[in-house]
């Protein structure tokens, strides 16, 4: 399976970790969906859901704010509830 890392922090403590095959996040120029091999970045989030695909169900977290950095097939998102 091609797969990413996604981790989910906030200031409580780790929400999410898992592999998924795609997460799509609230950035605030528009939600975008990273898959593997997505270039690197790091974007600003703003209030909406963080959505992904595990095991080939969909999830969704909502979030108030954040930031996320996506590299080597790695999304870490910092976020506020």
């Amino acid at each position: 399976m091609d797969s990413i890392s996604l981790h989910i922090l906030s200031p409580e403590g780790t929400l999410i970790r898992k592999k998924v095959s795609s997460v799509t996040l609230p950035g605030v120029q528009g939600p975008f969906t990273v898959l593997k091999g997505h270039a690197a970045l790091m974007s600003a989030l703003e209030k909406g859901p963080i959505s992904y695909v595990s095991e080939g169900k969909a999830h969704s977290l909502a979030i108030e704010s954040g930031f996320a950095k996506v590299a080597d097939n790695q999304v870490i998102v910092c976020a506020e509830q």
